[in-house]
């Protein structure tokens, strides 16, 4: 046993990064039309991202007094997504264009931090989200317990939390590196490699940030689909107004749903590859591959308000009297 684990700390202590093994490690490791075509990817979603998400906060606030607990979050959702497209995107952008990292450590760990902060802040809204869809649909009494102001508390946990592991690195437990191929940064996974130290705090993040909060994602929506099906003929006895109201709720959980299923799809590869760079061969990974997942990864802002809007023009197309009954169903809310 004592030779094994003499062996595995050698193998720790022999390993280097990539960002130590050259002397310039912001250079790219793409070729000059791969970083073109990527700068050319982030531009387009940059742009629609801020447009549909601006929109969403810019309608949201007309009628901000009237929005539901569940919408407020939808926006805090926005706002993250909003967050990572204004203060993230235009670096990686820049630097793809110019065919290496242009802003030096202290940009990239700025850059890490903030696409940790605002990617951790979007998991966990999405996970109060669907706690909330969760209650309301399958817990009646906690509808009526519900008020605006427990939104907002739920608010300040989701930044209070974002903030602290998003900043842990800092405090020496972690940091941010350059990615592999050199013109963009994240959390630095390859300290799994080298310590002990560096797997709990991988294994930290993996667990409170990832696996935690899509294990209550999945557990709620499991439950709401169960419970939908068995009581689907039961609402159908009941008034026009409760059957309205439950119409409104399935609306809300539709969108919830397939915010959290685009989020997942689009980050689940990039946590696959910084896994495996965390505890396999990190060098096994070939760099022109592991530029993709991370391209995917950033695109997740751009979905949110299209979703929104796709469900919301749906609904109000099923209903009778079409646009309509959307805008009398807005007054009502």
């Amino acid at each position: 046993m004592s030779g094994m684990a003499s062996d595995h700390n050698s193998s720790q202590e022999e390993y280097i990064p990539h960002y130590l093994q050259k002397e310039d490690p912001f250079a790219s490791k793409l070729s000059r039309e791969a970083d073109i075509v990527a700068g050319f990817y982030l531009t387009i979603i940059g742009i629609l991202s801020t447009l549909g998400n601006g929109y969403v906060i810019f309608m949201s606030s007309k009628r901000k007094k009237k929005l539901r607990p569940a919408e407020i979050m939808t926006v805090n959702l926005a706002v993250c997504d909003l967050g990572i497209s204004v203060v993230g995107k235009p670096f990686s952008i820049i630097s793809f264009f110019s065919h290496r990292w242009m802003f030096g450590w202290l940009g990239c760990r700025w850059y890490g931090w903030a696409g940790f902060f605002f990617g951790c802040g979007s998991l966990i809204t999405m996970t109060a989200v669907s706690l909330d869809r969760y209650l309301k649909i399958c817990h009646l009494s906690y509808g009526t317990w519900l008020k605006r102001h427990h939104a907002f508390i739920c608010l300040a946990i989701i930044w209070v939390y974002a903030t602290f592991w998003a900043t842990v690195p800092f405090a020496g437990v972690g940091s941010y590196a350059p990615e592999p191929f050199g013109t963009s940064c994240t959390l630095d996974w390859w300290l799994a490699q080298a310590s002990v130290a560096g797997q709990v705090f991988v294994l930290s993040i993996l667990f409170f940030c990832l696996l935690l909060p899509t294990a209550v994602i999945v557990f709620s929506y499991v439950k709401i689909i169960l419970k939908v099906k068995s009581s689907t003929k039961e609402v159908a006895h009941y008034d026009t107004r409760i059957q309205n109201s439950h119409i409104l709720e399935m609306k809300l959980t539709k969108v919830a749903m397939l915010i959290c299923a685009g989020f997942l799809i689009a980050w689940i590869p990039y946590a696959v590859v910084s896994v495996w760079s965390a505890f396999g061969r990190p060098d096994s990974v070939p760099i022109q591959f592991s530029v993709i997942p991370t391209l995917l990864a950033k695109s997740a802002a751009m979905y949110n308000p299209i979703i929104y809007q796709v469900i919301d023009c749906k609904f109000a197309c099923c209903r009778p009297g079409g646009l309509k009954a959307k805008s009398s169903l807005k007054k009502s809310r």
